[in-house]
C-alpha cells in the first residue's frame, strides 16, 4: 500500500490494493486512517461489480439509501449518478456537502466510476477544517454557538425542472425537510472543528431570516472553496473517490457536452452532528 498526496492540504491517492477482495483489518484501518487524514482519497483502476462496490463500502459503516434520488432496482443501495450524450444538465454541480437536510448527514459515499467522457468531469474537494483553521480569532467566536437550518427545498422545490435535464432523476415523492445543525462541527473521530455550512442546503442561521443570514454564509461559501483548500481529480474508468462528508465540500464539473458519464454511488451512514 502506498500513499501519494494530491495536494499538501487535502486528497490523497491510494495505490497497491484490490478493493474487489475484503480487506484484512490492518489495511482497513490504514485505509480509514488515510480517509481521516486527507480528507478524500481515491483508487485507481479497480474492477468491480455491484456486489463487490456494496462489500467494499460495508467495510466502513451501514450503508444508507438515498433519501431524494432514485437507485438502482436491482441494487437500492446505489445510486446511479449519469449524464447522457443528450443531457444540459448534471447533478451536484454546485459546492455541497451531501445530505445535510439529514438529521443524521451521511459519513461519506465512495463513487466508482463505470464509464467516464474522454475529456472533462473532473470533480473538486475542499478542506472545511482549513476553512475553519483560517478564520479569524473573532470570526471563530461569532460562529461558535450559531446553528443553522438546512433543508431539502433547493432539490424538491424544483423536481419536474431538474429531472427535464437531468438523467439521475430525483424521486417525485418526496417531501420537505428541515433540520439544525451547528454552523462549526466538531468530527466524532479526528475531535477536529470544520465549518459545515454549504450554499444548496443551508437555509439561515437558526433565529434569523434568510436576507440576515446570507451575507456571513455566502462569505463562508467562498472562503471555504478558495484554491488553497481544494483538490481536483480527473476521473478515469475504474477509479473511486472515498470522501468523508462531515468535512469536505465537493463539485462536480459540467464540462463535457455530447458525452456519457455513468458513476455509481453508496453512501455510509453518519451520525447526529455535534
Amino acid at each position: 500500500m502506498e500513499i501519494r498526496k494530491l495536494t499538501g492540504t487535502i486528497g490523497a491517492e491510494i495505490l497497491g490494493i484490490d478493493v474487489s477482495k475484503p480487506l484484512s483489518a490492518a489495511v482497513l484501518a490504514d485505509v480509514r486512517r488515510c480517509l481521516l487524514d486527507n480528507c478524500v482519497i481515491f483508487f485507481r483502476d479497480q474492477a468491480l461489480s455491484k456486489e463487490e462496490h456494496i462489500a467494499f463500502a460495508r467495510q466502513f459503516g451501514a450503508i444508507s439509501s438515498s433519501p431524494v434520488y432514485k437507485t438502482l432496482d436491482s441494487h437500492p443501495e446505489i445510486m446511479p449518478v449519469v449524464k447522457e450524450p443528450t443531457d444540459s444538465d448534471i447533478i451536484g454541480d454546485t459546492w455541497h456537502t451531501d445530505e445535510t437536510y439529514q438529521p443524521t448527514p451521511p459519513l461519506g459515499s465512495i463513487l466508482y466510476a463505470r464509464e467516464v467522457p474522454p475529456v472533462g468531469g473532473d470533480t473538486l474537494w475542499c478542506n472545511l477544517y482549513r476553512a475553519y483553521d483560517t478564520l479569524s480569532d473573532a470570526m471563530k467566536r461569532q460562529l461558535a454557538t450559531l446553528r443553522a437550518v438546512h433543508t431539502n427545498e433547493f432539490l424538491t422545490g424544483n423536481t419536474q425542472a431538474r429531472n427535464a435535464t437531468r438523467s439521475t432523476k430525483l424521486l417525485e415523492t418526496v417531501g420537505v425537510s428541515h433540520v439544525v445543525h451547528p454552523v462549526v462541527r466538531t468530527h466524532e473521530e479526528t475531535e477536529r472543528k470544520c465549518l459545515f455550512v454549504n450554499r444548496p442546503f443551508t437555509y439561515a442561521f437558526e433565529g434569523m431570516t434568510r436576507e440576515e443570514s446570507l451575507p456571513l454564509l455566502n462569505f463562508l461559501y467562498e472562503h471555504s472553496a478558495k484554491p488553497e483548500n481544494t483538490c481536483r481529480f480527473r476521473w478515469q474508468k475504474g477509479s473511486i473517490a472515498f470522501w468523508d462528508n462531515r468535512c469536505t465540500m465537493h463539485y462536480a464539473i459540467n464540462d463535457y457536452p455530447g458525452f456519457r458519464r455513468e458513476m455509481h454511488r453508496i453512501t455510509i451512514q453518519g451520525a447526529v452532528p455535534r
